[in-house]
């Protein structure tokens, strides 16, 4: 016999839990309860009933956590002895991942995370914390696109502050950020960190932007020093506040690549596949590719794959910017238009000169061209 299904009732908050029990609430079959600490509501959780009830990293009292498995409660314990919290209920920000920079980037959340995926990569409890850490960034990934129209921007992770081409990455962001989509990059240094920090920037006068490429262009790169080129970025940030949106997608897997600090929200990943494949599908809005190296042109096709296969509603602008680039340099535009012939996707994919090209075929929440 069919059971009715249950709404699911996701209880992130410390707050929410008190809200949810003072009411009379009883039974909590169908709620997820995600890394809150209970350990002060022993007397709460004893005066429900727990069944079907799932608690992720709460921590509280083992006895406690013993009576509710044996009364019907499937509960996740924290994994202790690594830096994440792996049952995490948001995003990162550039706060959190950078808190202690000012001892250095090596007492950074972000680099000891990096140090600890690359000495524990065989120990199963620790592929066990990376693989749950993922998963819960998916899932508050997924409440921050709800409802919003994501744009991707993908481009080279070499490109330098104060350089043509990430001034032109840079005026791209704040373009789209304007035009009332949410950027979403790889995450990473390079043209990715230019179309944050021009989202983080649209709501400042064009002039500004010049003015941060100045302050920024004292640390060109993140080599020699990491810890050099997040206190700029870190000063532009202070400097000139931002309510903007928007994301950034970086990963451990390529932890030598600091993450920028101008993306409102990181979604950062343990596991690069799954990073690329949740970063090229949030994007509905469409992506424009930057020229780049390999990991760019893996996104080209990646996302080549993903239209080539998709229904014709789901079928997203792609848009590669650089005629010479894209077809003598890296010739990846014949490939692409040969492999789009005769598809759905035909209509969909777009190679221009300049970047005021790529707006011209990209919509926003509207549905109007942004040109």
């Amino acid at each position: 016999m069919k059971h009715p299904s249950r709404r699911a009732v996701e209880v992130e908050t410390l707050a929410e839990f008190d809200r949810r029990t003072r009411t009379g609430t009883r039974a909590l079959a169908g709620w997820q309860v995600q890394d809150v600490d209970l350990r002060e509501r022993t007397e709460v959780l004893r005066g429900v009933d727990p069944r079907d009830a799932l608690f992720l990293g709460c921590p509280m009292h083992p006895e406690v956590e013993d009576e509710l498995r044996s009364r019907g409660a499937l509960v996740f314990p924290t994994v202790p002895d690594v830096p994440l919290d792996v049952y995490r209920s948001r995003l990162y920000t550039p706060d959190e991942l950078y808190a202690g920079l000012d001892r250095g980037y090596g007492r950074t959340l972000d680099a000891r995370t990096y140090a600890w995926t690359r000495r524990s990569g065989q120990l199963l409890r620790d592929r066990l914390a990376q693989a749950l850490h993922d998963l819960a960034i998916d899932d508050a990934l997924e409440e921050l696109v709800r409802a919003r129209h994501m744009v991707g921007v993908m481009g080279g992770h070499g490109v330098v502050r104060g350089s043509a081409a990430y001034l032109t990455a840079a005026e791209l962001g704040r373009s789209l950020t304007r035009a009332g989509l949410t950027v979403a990059t790889g995450g990473g240094p390079g043209a990715m960190e230019a179309a944050n920090l021009g989202a983080h920037l649209a709501g400042h006068d064009d002039t500004v932007l010049d003015e941060a490429l100045g302050m920024l262009s004292r640390a060109p790169a993140f080599t020699p020093s990491v810890t050099r080129w997040a206190e700029a970025a870190f000063d532009v940030r202070r400097r000139w506040p931002s309510r903007s949106r928007s994301l950034g997608v970086p990963t451990w897997y390529y932890g030598h690549e600091p993450p920028n600090v101008f993306a409102s929200d990181v979604a950062k990943y343990v596991r690069n596949a799954i990073r690329e494949d949740v970063l090229l599908h949030l994007c509905a809005a469409g992506i424009v590719f930057l020229p780049g190296l390999a990991g760019t042109v893996q996104e080209v096709f990646q996302d080549a794959c993903d239209n080539y296969y998709a229904h014709p509603a789901g079928i997203a602008p792609m848009v590669l910017v650089g005629t010479a680039y894209w077809t003598d340099e890296l010739p990846v535009w014949p490939l692409l238009r040969t492999l789009a012939a005769d598809r759905e996707m035909a209509g969909s994919v777009h190679l221009v000169e300049e970047v005021d090209d790529a707006l011209a075929v990209l919509s926003g929440p509207d549905g109007r061209l942004l040109k």
